[in-house]
């Protein structure tokens, strides 16, 4: 069965579940409320848990008070993105096309919600979001506490898993109003009080993405790379197989030489004798082995590079050449590596006839064709010869039924690395914002997965650690995304948000000193920040459904 449709069915059932013993009253019983198939579970212990953390109310009202301006300039940030966000779509409108739906329209991944966003994996992403919540809503009930108003409960949202968590204060007391407008015989907030509550959140969120993205990029600095290649593909019916070669694998020595490169597998290849043996040192799942693969002749026959992508209308089109051939020789240059083919292709001019030997590893032949080669498309000025291919991703050599493919593994750590130093920039906050979905090129860094993790090696402090090293590295990176991301979302100047509160606040606070009449300036404040809610939710709204709404 489809897992969406699994998930859908269960999703059914859980909420027909609720449904029934909400009717029942046996959610009310333990304090538990029910909106559709969200549950909010209360609980009004911890009072004097909150009551101790709040003793240092000085501390806490300079935590506070610092997180107005970074509210405010979050608040900036994230009007700017929405705008430009808005402009781009328009602009697209007005050109007479809308981008075409795909997975970052999907609504499942607007939501923070581990297991359902398709770019959060759920372990660390639930980590993350337990955290972000407790720290945000722990927040604002610790500034309650400091400012004397009451925090009636504590809660968690399910549905059915973690969504959410509040800290539910008295509402008359935190916004001065009654439901039906009679006095309020208890103290009541100030503006500056209710502000430094409603900041309190925030500013825990930022904090928090601080310190554990400081804790990421330390232990980014005890992890070195283990190995460069990797295996991509095996044969079903080769010798390697059955010698327990397996995709996923990282080669880090070729007959107890360091490999760093497919150049230097192709070195290490082009060394052996026939009938000989080939001894792997290769990692997988964190467990290093040897593995020793004997050496046929029809090895070297179908040996060479693996061709990713044919240019259309070029000579190797022409020539019949397709995506998935090996490339094995070009007139009397044997073709091993990428940079063997590169080496040759550097010495030829347009028009240059050449003969090339290719392995098609679906027929099982070799074939031998005469290709004249073409000029550089758009460069007319460059006298050297284009023959139309690409290597595979990676740099695939194929030989033995063996696939490899070189990963960039030590540059790819250094550019990881190389963040913080870029945050004095747009460049650097940008990759911060879009790590996890965008990363560096599209591929996103969503932390060290089963694959990723074959690369890489805990070096140093962290060496006795071992797995928990990057571990560590995972559940920090995604601490500090998610607290970073929910807190510059509440920035946004639209109520229920944080920040729509405090800007509505504000604005009121200016116009009355204008106006000299409070209640005006409350009704103002309250029209502007209802339009900007309003815009700031259609935009969203509109970016999203748009797509799919002209696809239908």
């Amino acid at each position: 069965m489809n897992h969406t449709y699994l998930i859908a069915y269960l999703f059914v059932l859980y909420w027909l579940v609720i449904s029934f013993l909400n009717k029942r009253g046996y959610l009310e019983k333990y304090n538990i409320t029910a909106w559709g198939p969200v549950l909010m579970v209360r609980t009004t212990k911890g009072q004097k848990f909150l009551d101790v953390l709040a003793q240092p109310k000085k501390f806490w009202r300079t935590f506070a008070n610092i997180g107005l301006p970074l509210m405010f300039v979050g608040m900036f940030v994230m009007v700017f993105i929405v705008a430009i966000a808005d402009y781009a779509f328009i602009s697209q409108i007005r050109g007479g096309g809308l981008p075409e739906p795909g997975q970052f329209h999907q609504p499942r991944n607007i939501l923070l919600i581990p297991g359902v966003n398709d770019f959060i994996p759920l372990t660390w992403g639930l980590i993350g979001l337990v955290v972000t919540l407790i720290v945000h809503e722990f927040s604002h009930a610790i500034l309650c506490k400091v400012e004397g108003i009451r925090v009636k409960s504590l809660g968690i949202l399910l549905a059915p898993i973690p969504i959410g968590a509040f800290a539910e204060p008295d509402e008359e007391q935190l916004l001065g109003k009654s439901k039906d407008n009679k006095p309020i015989d208890k103290k009541i907030a100030t503006r500056n009080e209710r502000v430094r509550i409603l900041t309190a959140g925030v500013m825990a969120n930022f904090v928090t993405a601080f310190f554990a993205f400081a804790l990421f990029f330390i232990v980014l600095g005890a992890i070195e790379p283990s190995g460069n290649i990797l295996i991509t593909d095996v044969d079903e019916d080769s010798i390697a197989i059955d010698a327990g070669i397996e995709p996923d694998m990282i080669i880090t020595q070729l007959n107890g030489v360091k490999i760093d490169s497919g150049s230097d597998f192709a070195l290490g290849i082009s060394k052996a004798d026939i009938d000989s043996t080939l001894s792997l040192q290769v990692i997988k799942d964190g467990t290093m082995k040897n593995i020793t693969v004997p050496v046929q002749k029809n090895d070297f026959d179908r040996a060479g590079l693996v061709i990713g992508e044919v240019v259309v209308d070029s000579a190797a089109q022409d020539a019949g050449i397709v995506e998935g051939t090996v490339l094995q020789q070009i007139d009397e240059t044997r073709i091993l590596s990428f940079g063997d083919f590169v080496g040759f292709m550097n010495n030829t001019q347009k028009g240059q006839k050449v003969l090339i030997k290719t392995f098609n590893r679906t027929s099982d032949n070799c074939e031998v064709v005469n290709v004249t080669l073409g000029a550089h498309p758009g460069k007319s000025d460059d006298n050297r010869a284009f023959l139309g291919v690409s290597q595979h991703t990676g740099g695939g050599i194929f030989f033995g039924g063996i696939t490899i493919s070189e990963f960039p593994a030590k540059e790819y750590l250094h550019a990881l690395r190389s963040i913080p130093s870029m945050l004095n920039g747009l460049t650097g906050w940008f990759i911060i914002f879009t790590l996890p979905i965008f990363g560096f090129g599209g591929e996103g860094f969503p932390g060290f997965g089963d694959l990723l993790i074959n690369f890489y090696e805990p070096a140093g402090w962290a060496q006795p650690l071992g797995i928990w090293t990057f571990w560590i590295a995972n559940a920090a990176l995604w601490i500090g995304w998610i607290n970073f991301y929910v807190g510059l979302f509440n920035c946004l100047p639209a109520v229920p948000l944080d920040g729509g509160h405090v800007f509505k606040d504000t604005l009121s606070s200016l116009f009355n000193k204008i106006l000299k009449n409070e209640k005006k300036s409350e009704q103002i404040s309250h029209r502007i920040i209802t339009l900007l809610a309003v815009m700031i939710f259609s935009s969203f709204f509109l970016i999203i459904a748009l797509p799919w709404i002209f696809q239908l």
